[in-house]
C-alpha cells in the first residue's frame, strides 16, 4: 500500500473500521462495517463517502463555452450558472474516453469532475485537443478533496452544518462558496447511487474535520462511513453505469444505453461522425440487464452464451442488497438483446439460466 495514492483521510479509515484496497492506484477503504449494513443505511438512512480521489479540471477563457461544447456529447448550450451537466468525453471512433460531470462556474469558465483512474488520461486528452480554442486548462485534483452524504436523511443531516437552505438547491444544481461548518465548499445535489444527496467540494486541509463532523451531527440518524463495495452496488442497481465496466473506449455511450446524453444535432463534438454512423446503421450490440434463473452470482467479465454460442460477456453482476435477487448487467449481441430471452451465464464450470429484463432494478429517488 505504500506506493498507492491516498486521499488526505488515509488516517481517519482506521478509525471507523476502514478496509483499505487498492483502487485504481488509490489507497481506499472497500467497506467499514459491511458492504450490505452500508447499502441499507444509504438506501434507508444516510451515508458518507470519501471520494476525494475523483478528478477536477477548469476550463476557462474566452472560448471555454466552445471548447467543452466540442469536447462533450451532451450539450451545454441550456445550462445556466450554478447547473450541473452529466455527459460523456468520446474518442473519434464514438468510445468513451470518460463519463464525468460538467459544472457551470460562468459561460466562461467550467468544473470538470472525472473519474480518478482517467485523471491522467483525460487531462492530456482535454490539452491535446484544444486546438486554436482560446481556452486555459488546470487541473485541480490535487487542490480539491470530496465528500458525498447520500440517502433519504442526508439533507436533514448537512442542513445542521450549513448556512444556506439546502431545499433551495435542485437536483443537479450547486451553490459555490457555502459555509459548512466554518469551511468554504461548493455544494451540489448530486451523487452516485439513486438516492437524495449531495456532493461537498472542499480544500484537501478541511476534509478530515469535516469528515469527523458530518458523522457527529447525523449520529442520530444513523448515518454510517461507506465504502467503494457499497458506493457499486448502489450505483449498479440505480443503472448507473461504472466506468471500466459499461463505459471504455471500446463501449460506445449509444451501445450503453445511454443515447439520451448524445446530442448529435449539435454542430459539431468528438466522436460525432461515428456515433451519427452507428445509430443511422443500427447497433451490433448492447448492453442488457437480466436476472438469474439459476442459483448463482455473476460476476464482470463471466461470458454470456446462447446455446452453445458466445454472445457477450457481463460487464457487472451482484446480489442485489435491495432486491434479494442475483442480477447482473452484460453487453451481448443485439441480435439476442430481447426483453423475456433466456441466455447462459458461464459461472466457473457450470453453465446457469438467466432471463433478459428491462433495465430498471431500482427507482431512484433523487429530488427533481
Amino acid at each position: 500500500m505504500e506506493n498507492l495514492k491516498k486521499t488526505p483521510l488515509i488516517n481517519t479509515y482506521e478509525k471507523y473500521g476502514g478496509k483499505i484496497v487498492d483502487f485504481a492506484g488509490w489507497a481506499l477503504p472497500v467497506e467499514f462495517e459491511g458492504i450490505i449494513k452500508e447499502h441499507e443505511a444509504v438506501r434507508n438512512k444516510a451515508g458518507l463517502f470519501d471520494v476525494s480521489h475523483m478528478g477536477e479540471i477548469i476550463i476557462k477563457g474566452k472560448d471555454a463555452y466552445g471548447f467543452v461544447e466540442y469536447l462533450i456529447t451532451n450539450s451545454i448550450a441550456s445550462l445556466e450558472d450554478n447547473q450541473v451537466l452529466y455527459t460523456f468525453m468520446c474518442n473519434r471512433n464514438g468510445g468513451v474516453v470518460d463519463d464525468l460531470l460538467v459544472y457551470r462556474f460562468s459561460k466562461d469558465e467550467y468544473f470538470l469532475v472525472v473519474n480518478a483512474s482517467n485523471l491522467d488520461k483525460d487531462y492530456k486528452w482535454i490539452v491535446d485537443n484544444v486546438g486554436d480554442f482560446d481556452a486555459d486548462i488546470c487541473n485541480i485534483s490535487d487542490d480539491t478533496a470530496q465528500l458525498a452524504i447520500q440517502g433519504p436523511k442526508a439533507q436533514c443531516i448537512l442542513q445542521k452544518l450549513v448556512d444556506v437552505d439546502l431545499s433551495q438547491i435542485k437536483f443537479f444544481h450547486f451553490l459555490r462558496d457555502v459555509n459548512i461548518d466554518g469551511k468554504k465548499a461548493i455544494v451540489s445535489r448530486t451523487g452516485y447511487t439513486g438516492e437524495d444527496g449531495f456532493e461537498i467540494y472542499v480544500s484537501p486541509k478541511d476534509v478530515v474535520s469535516l469528515w469527523d463532523r458530518i458523522l457527529e451531527v447525523g449520529h442520530d440518524e444513523e448515518i454510517v462511513p461507506v465504502g467503494l463495495g457499497a458506493r457499486d452496488t448502489l450505483r449498479f442497481e440505480a443503472n448507473l453505469p461504472l466506468y471500466g465496466n459499461e463505459l471504455s473506449e471500446d463501449i460506445t455511450p449509444l451501445e450503453a444505453g445511454f443515447g439520451f446524453f448524445v446530442k448529435l444535432d449539435k454542430v459539431d463534438f468528438i466522436g460525432r461522425e461515428a456515433l451519427k454512423n452507428q445509430k443511422e446503421n443500427g447497433l451490433n450490440r448492447k448492453i442488457v440487464a437480466f436476472e438469474m434463473k439459476d442459483r448463482g452470482i455473476p460476476r464482470h467479465g463471466y461470458e454470456v452464451y446462447s446455446d452453445d454460442q458466445k454472445i457477450g460477456t457481463i460487464t457487472t453482476g451482484y446480489f442485489s442488497p435491495t432486491l434479494k435477487k442475483n442480477i447482473g448487467l452484460a453487453i451481448i449481441d443485439a441480435d439476442h438483446a430481447k426483453i423475456g430471452n433466456e441466455i447462459i451465464i458461464a459461472i466457473r464450470k457450470k453453465r446457469l439460466k438467466a432471463e433478459i429484463i428491462k433495465r430498471q432494478f431500482y427507482t431512484k429517488k433523487t429530488q427533481k
